[in-house]
């Protein structure tokens, strides 16, 4: 379970070093998750720990970062200006025994079922995002922006865009912790580019004492090991119908936003994780961190794209980052809020290049009109919203999408054979999108009187097919004409019994033929 690869030293060095490199930059995206949600700044510390170690341990994708996230934090926060922080703890209990029933019932297989330009949508809104939430840093006085995501209605933030001196300065050590980032593999990989980023530009500014902002202008991040916790709230109905509605949601976002990071480390590494193993890991983890005083979490795009590029593959790197989190926590407090908070938004900025996904400008005028649609809706959904909403109007728009091209691929040919019976040959998907050309086909008055439909080369996918099928019988029957429906499925001679004795039905192929799902898979 544990890929650790002790044998491999190259591999166990780059999950080390990668690790501390998302450690760093996890310290201040959780300070700021915590006062999106409204909680006190360790309450996201000590989430981004148990909920990165456990997952590390016992996830379904080694390499994969998770900790506290925007995504939930913008859900957590009414329940918390309502009903306080420990109904909070309650709501992630809740939200961990639901991803693991997801997963014990494998529904993270339906991620599968996200097209190709939803991801594409996704991951440019992501990276949007991540740009538009860095650019807060250059002009919020007074209220962490780290990575917000999104700026909650009616939340009072004093934007004043800094000028002159300062502004020169930190521009200029976002370039210089870029160019490190960028130009530093092409010299050494002994390190990772993003790690040396952070220390050249954090001594840089603590030798010659550069006026710029910190982590530990943000706030301080030292505490003490999280302690067991039962949330203190009534065991009763009336709390289950508080906590039970948000628990929903923040699964849903949460297991959302895992399997899609999930499948797209899968791209990059080349690898296959195991998503229903993944709703349980992060389940378990979520289920942990709320009886430990934690706000719970989900994988984490940013941070996952960081470890990956810095040379993190296995399970080390995740449970090393989440190790030494705790032990800036506990320990280096002092040093990491030192850490120039221009240097990790240099850091960020790399992940917007890399997570960007250039090709789209190139293929977007190549594919069909309909896929460039839903990319580009995906991508502005998911910057207005957020990445679960956008995703889940992506699948809807491309399935009304697929429902709508098809029901134009359905053809009636009409003949007639030696026998004088009008015979119609039904060709393509019958579904509740092509039931109304369907039925457009077919005129009881002017066929003969005995009538043939073979659906051999068609497939009766819905219940609204079925009952199309039953309509067009009825109609015949009502004009004193026998009707023969051959090549039909068990389902739809189960359905047409009621049409009565003129409806003969023949299944005289694919014995195993089902209509609306294979009941073998």
């Amino acid at each position: 379970m544990f890929e650790i690869h002790p044998s491999r030293v190259g591999s166990a060095k780059n999950d080390l070093l990668s690790g501390l490199t998302v450690a760093l930059a996890l310290v201040p995206e959780a300070v700021a998750f915590s006062f999106v949600a409204g909680v006190e700044p360790l309450v996201g510390l000590y989430a981004a720990f148990m909920v990165g170690l456990i997952t590390a341990c016992i996830g379904g994708r080694p390499g994969m970062i998770s900790g506290a996230t925007g995504a939930l934090a913008v859900v957590m926060v009414s329940l918390v200006a309502t009903h306080g922080v420990e109904y909070l703890f309650a709501t992630v209990v809740l939200m961990g025994i639901l991803q693991i029933l997801a997963g014990v019932f494998k529904l993270g297989k339906f991620i599968r079922m996200v097209p190709h330009p939803v991801m594409l949508g996704f991951v440019n809104g992501l990276a949007i995002v991540i740009f538009l939430a860095q650019l807060s840093q250059f002009g919020v006085a007074g209220e962490p922006g780290w990575l917000s995501g999104t700026f909650l209605e009616g939340s009072v933030i004093d934007i004043a865009w800094l000028e002159g001196r300062e502004m020169n300065l930190l521009l200029g050590l976002v370039f210089l912790t870029m160019c490190i980032i960028h130009f530093l593999p092409k010299l050494t990989k002994a390190v990772p580019s993003s790690l040396a980023a952070i220390v050249v530009v954090s001594l840089l500014v603590i030798g010659l004492q550069l006026d710029t902002r910190v982590v530990g202008d943000i706030a301080s991040i030292a505490g003490g090991l999280p302690s067991f916790h039962i949330p203190m709230v009534p065991i009763n109905f009336e709390t289950l119908a508080i906590i039970f509605p948000y628990a929903v949601i923040l699964a849903a976002i949460g297991l959302i936003e895992s399997l899609l990071t999930l499948r797209l480390v899968d791209e990059i590494t080349e690898t296959r994780g195991r998503g229903n193993k993944e709703c349980i890991g992060q389940g378990v983890a979520n289920t942990v961190t709320g009886f430990f005083g934690g706000m719970g979490g989900c994988a984490m795009i940013g941070q996952s794209m960081i470890n990956v590029n810095s040379g993190g593959r296995g399970r080390l790197s995740g449970i090393s980052a989440a190790l030494f989190l705790l032990l800036f926590i506990l320990v280096a407090s002092p040093l990491i809020e030192q850490i120039p908070l221009a240097a990790l938004i240099g850091v960020m900025f790399i992940v917007v290049i890399g997570t960007f996904e250039w090709s789209s400008f190139r293929i977007i005028r190549k594919v069909p009109k309909k896929d460039a649609m839903v990319l580009v809706l995906v991508s502005g959904v998911t910057v207005a919203t957020d990445l679960a909403v956008a995703v889940v109007v992506g699948v809807i728009v491309s399935a009304l999408v697929f429902a709508w091209e098809n029901a134009k691929h359905i053809r009636i040919e009409a003949r007639e054979d030696h026998k004088g019976s009008t015979v119609y040959a039904v060709i393509g998907p019958l579904f509740f999108g092509s039931v109304t050309s369907f039925l457009e086909h077919f005129d009881p008055q002017q066929d003969n009187n005995d009538v043939v439909i073979d659906f051999a080369r068609s497939r009766v996918a819905d219940h609204s097919g079925l009952e199309a099928i039953d309509s067009l019988a009825e109609r015949y029957l009502n004009a004193g004409k026998t009707l023969h429906l051959v090549h039909l499925s068990p389902e739809c001679k189960k359905l047409l019994r009621k049409a009565g004795s003129l409806v003969e039905v023949n299944v005289i192929e694919d014995p195993h033929y089902f209509v609306a799902e294979d009941s073998l898979a």
